[in-house]
């Protein structure tokens, strides 16, 4: 079974601290700050690559991190950038944001590349803080973390014609007909565990890739048997060759075999139900009952379906079909599966708005938060103007305020990560 999803953690790199540092040599006694600022963390950037065709390489390595970047260096240098990580993948995978259960990538194009996760910015050497009553700052600013994510994988087919219907229809023999897909064929059900992909070529400087879906179950929709892997891959698919055995040799009723196969296409994705479909009657040359197969070519022209009588395996009715389809695919265009514009809006920021947390825990006010971990790590508490601007910091942010709304009185512990102290007005 060729690798479809695949479940991995994701994390760019922290940006490097800043450097409280002085100026220092041998006739400067006591030089100004020259603390140089952090570098920036590397970023995870995924890239379609049209040699890959599986998910597989995922399923052994799930933790993907970029390089951090360097810490400040004195004499105002920067610490070095941290190396972006590249993470390759099939032409076809859709990224997803597992945590918001939102598409964040379609990665269609071979070379197109997505960053997934944004290294953290450098924090600020002690240089940047110096003013005219601050001459000598013994703090700097802590790196930024890189973002995180849990992230899905899924590899949908890059095919433009899906062939669907119930096993043993003839699905893989028309495939192989129309192309030069080398299936396997018996005369048994769920021969095909795997899509399988051909090229048809119906003239001369026209093609289309056409993609054999397997047989379809009652249930798929909901995720019986192998169904949701398999309907995976009609989502990309413009067009639907929607094959019925409509000969009746099996003694089964082919409108209900076509409703039920539109019912588990509409469970798994209401947009499926709308996707144009051809109606292909096949096996026409072996008929059981004239009747059910006038029966049912006339039933799906009355619903307003195209509907093209052939016989896969004796080659007949296939040239026109296909000829049809290729012109019919010039009006359709390839689906979008997400909104690029909403995906933007997923990418995890390290800001200082970001929020915080603030709580009561056993009479102990506790405030949690990225900024305030951050902020802790920039301050040097033994130093009287660092604590002053952390705790300005404090309040600039409102966490002040927010403590006096849950009923904080003087005296009262406050925990801040490793940091706690009596809070005094």
């Amino acid at each position: 079974m060729m690798a479809d999803t695949a479940e991995i953690y994701i994390e760019a790199g922290n940006g490097g601290n800043g450097l409280v540092s002085f100026h220092r040599e041998k006739y400067v006694a006591a030089g100004g700050p020259d603390g140089g600022d952090g570098g920036k963390g590397g970023s995870v950037i995924f890239i379609a690559d049209e040699k890959m065709s599986t998910l597989a390489d995922f399923r052994y390595q799930r933790h993907y991190k970029a390089q951090n970047g360097e810490d400040g260096k004195a004499a105002k240098s920067s610490g070095k950038n941290g190396s972006d990580l590249i993470v390759k993948v099939p032409c076809g995978t859709i990224i997803r944001d597992v945590d918001q259960d939102r598409v964040i990538a379609d990665m269609k194009t071979p070379g197109q590349q997505f960053v997934a996760a944004k290294g953290g910015t450098g924090g600020w050497g002690n240089c940047h803080f110096a003013t005219a009553t601050r001459q000598i700052p013994r703090f700097a600013k802590s790196g930024i973390e890189g973002e995180r994510r849990n992230i899905k994988l899924e590899l949908k087919l890059l095919a433009d014609v899906g062939l669907v219907g119930f096993p043993n229809v003839g699905k893989s023999t028309l495939l192989s007909v129309v192309s030069d897909a080398k299936p396997k064929i018996a005369n048994y059900h769920f021969t095909t565990l795997e899509p399988n992909l051909g090229v048809v070529k119906p003239a001369e400087g026209v093609s289309f890739v056409m993609a054999d879906i397997p047989g379809l179950i009652e249930g798929a929709g909901e995720g019986v048997g192998l169904g949701h892997e398999f309907l995976r891959h009609v989502e990309r698919t413009r067009l639907l060759l929607h094959v019925v055995d409509a000969s009746g040799i099996e003694g089964r009723d082919p409108i209900a075999d076509f409703d039920l196969i539109n019912k588990e296409l509409e469970t798994y994705n209401a947009d499926l139900a709308s996707r144009p479909q051809i109606v292909v009657a096949n096996k026409m040359d072996v008929v059981y009952d004239q009747a059910i197969y006038d029966g049912f070519c006339e039933e799906m022209e009355n619903r307003g379906y195209t509907v093209f009588k052939i016989s896969a395996a004796a080659n007949k009715g296939v040239k026109e079909l296909i000829m049809y389809v290729a012109s019919v695919l010039d009006t359709i265009p390839i689906p979008v599966l997400y909104d690029e514009d909403e995906a933007e809006t997923m990418v995890i920021s390290y800001k200082d708005d970001e929020p915080y947390t603030v709580r009561v825990e056993d009479g102990v006010y506790v405030v949690e938060g990225s900024w305030v971990k951050r902020m802790i790590g920039s301050t040097n508490f033994e130093d009287n103007e660092s604590l002053q601007y952390f705790q300005n910091a404090l309040r600039k942010k409102g966490v002040i305020k927010a403590l006096e709304k849950e009923g904080i009185n003087e005296g009262d512990l406050v925990r801040m990560y490793e940091l706690e102290f009596d809070y005094m007005k």
